[in-house]
């Protein structure tokens, strides 16, 4: 059966009936099945309690022009103007917005139920981000060589922010023309004044890149000519400065993106594009902390580029081993140039450019929670999703601040999936994708994520123990509504989050219907890894 145009699905209802309920249907899976004994499953890694993080763009603190919204029909919104658009890149692809509001009780509230996490404040706009002096009106306009004004009361507002959601603050620095020295090379005046005044408000900057994506360094605000010498140069200037000014900053980077997914270039490559490799080996011995890179599997259609992806695309085996592509691109770079250190993904989504129009619909949950599944046993210490409040992608809608699906699935991922990640023994196929970590808080207890990505066939995992069962399903697959085990999630009175309510299952065969995204939590696993 194909998919319907509109994306949706043959009903559900009568095949989720007995599931629901409780008990299994009784047709026999057309699909994969698998026979797992979650109390031998081996240990195969753990990741950073704040494995599953999120990105706020700086250009959402000041204020600025963000990838603009689509409308209707699926296409961008009209804007006009071109002020602090980043070179080379078409001005009619943005749109501006005022600053975001971080200190909204329900936008608190939303990211505080997705904590701990680390929250990056960075982006190509920070690349070019002005901290006024101490003392210093802050300027209506950006002075020469920046593209926006950091204000020290939004700073503070991210700070506050920050502390009230249990998160960690992550970011970068200053990098354009208007932070050089005569001859072009980076000075730390900015990065000074943002570390000072994160220290005036009782702040501190736990991680930080030294820009953001500088193999499109031309892109975020580099001079112009800007080479991987000139990178190596600024790096160790800024990693010198770094151990002086803040030696409990870990140094992350180089937060690279767009090698390992196909060949797009802005602007058809008239801007140079430094390939990672090159700007390493630059670097000399400026030691990294932690390896950091982007991953975008593809350029929504906002961007021109061959590297564009369909809704049709989104549930394909071909599509959600991108994310491994990628890790296997950075992966040798990391065991080369910075051996054992901790790998971040610090900017992932479900495309480039602001994300497609599905990336707000149920269809990109899938995306996102197999991309968790993947790199959390892959030595992927932290994920950091772009972003949670911004333009088609974001977790949650910018304008009602209402979760989207992928916030659930977010959400639902914090509560069951813990720091100890097993070994499913489950290789991956078309119908079901199978990941393991332990359950967090509950002694011996082990979650499996099981993903049914095919859209015609139910799969199938046979366990010696029952448990409680949490499956996210839509009605159609580019809904915005999701459900969890049948029942509409949405926020209660005062934005209170729903209960988790399981469905109880016995031991035996549990059955995956065609795209749904199931949570098995198996209190009596006894696995002895997880006490």
């Amino acid at each position: 059966m194909k998919q319907p145009p509109d994306g949706s699905l043959r009903p559900l209802g009568l095949l989720l009936l007995g599931l629901l309920a409780g008990c299994a249907p009784a047709e026999r899976p057309d699909g994969p099945t698998a026979a797992v004994d979650p109390a031998q499953l081996p240990a195969i890694g753990t990741v950073d309690e704040r494995y599953q993080s999120y990105n706020v763009e700086m250009v959402e603190v000041t204020g600025g022009r963000f990838w603009r919204p689509y409308d209707s029909t699926g296409e961008a919104a009209d804007a006009g103007g071109g002020e602090g658009t980043p070179t080379g890149m078409d001005p009619n692809l943005y749109e501006y917005r005022p600053p975001v509001d971080l200190s909204n009780p329900r936008l608190r509230r939303l990211a505080r139920a997705l904590g701990p996490a680390y929250v990056r404040v960075s982006g190509t706009w920070a690349n070019r981000t002005y901290v006024p002096a101490p003392g210093e009106t802050p300027p209506t306009d950006p002075p020469d060589g920046y593209g926006g004004v950091l204000t020290p009361s939004q700073w503070q507002g991210v700070i506050d922010f920050v502390q009230a959601v249990r998160g960690e603050l992550v970011t970068s620095f200053a990098v354009g023309t208007g932070v050089r020295d005569a001859d072009g090379a980076w000075t730390p005046v900015q990065a000074q004044r943002l570390l000072d005044l994160t220290r005036a408000y009782g702040g501190t900057i736990v991680a930080a890149e030294f820009f953001n994506e500088p193999n499109l360094a031309r892109m975020g605000g580099a001079p112009e000519g800007y080479t991987a010498a000139d990178y190596g140069r600024d790096v160790r200037r800024f990693h010198a400065f770094i151990r002086r000014a803040a030696p409990d900053l870990k140094i992350a980077g180089p937060g690279s993106v767009m090698e390992a997914t196909g060949d797009w270039i802005p602007t058809g490559g008239v801007l140079p594009f430094l390939p990672t490799p090159d700007l390493l080996e630059a670097s000399g011995e400026a030691r990294l902390d932690l390896f950091s890179y982007h991953h975008y599997g593809a350029v929504s259609q906002r961007c021109p580029g061959a590297l564009h992806t369909t809704p049709e695309a989104a549930l394909s085996e071909s599509w959600l081993r991108r994310t491994d592509e990628t890790l296997a691109f950075y992966k040798p770079l990391r065991d080369r140039y910075a051996p054992g250190a901790p790998i971040w993904l610090t900017e992932t989504a479900e495309a480039a450019c602001g994300g497609n129009p599905w990336a707000s619909s149920f269809l990109d949950t899938f995306r996102y929670l197999d991309q968790l599944g993947r790199l959390a046993r892959q030595d992927v210490d932290v994920v950091m999703h772009n972003t949670l409040v911004a333009s088609d992608y974001s977790l949650i809608h910018e304008a009602t601040l209402t979760p989207k699906p992928a916030y659930w699935a977010a959400w639902l991922w914090q509560q069951l999936m813990g720091t100890t990640v097993l070994d499913s023994g489950v290789e991956i196929q078309e119908g079901l994708h199978l990941y393991a970590h332990c359950t967090p808080e509950r002694p011996g207890s082990v979650t499996l994520l099981a993903i049914n990505n095919s859209l015609t066939k139910r799969s199938a995992v046979r366990l010696p123990v029952g448990g409680e069962r949490y499956t996210l399903s839509a009605d159609r697959l580019q809904a915005m509504q999701v459900s969890l085990n049948g029942h509409p999630l949405g926020l209660g009175t005062d934005d209170a989050l729903p209960t988790l309510s399981p469905a109880s299952f016995p031991p035996g065969t549990v059955r995956l219907e065609p795209a749904t995204l199931t949570f098995l939590v198996l209190p009596e696993a006894h696995h002895p890894a997880c006490r």
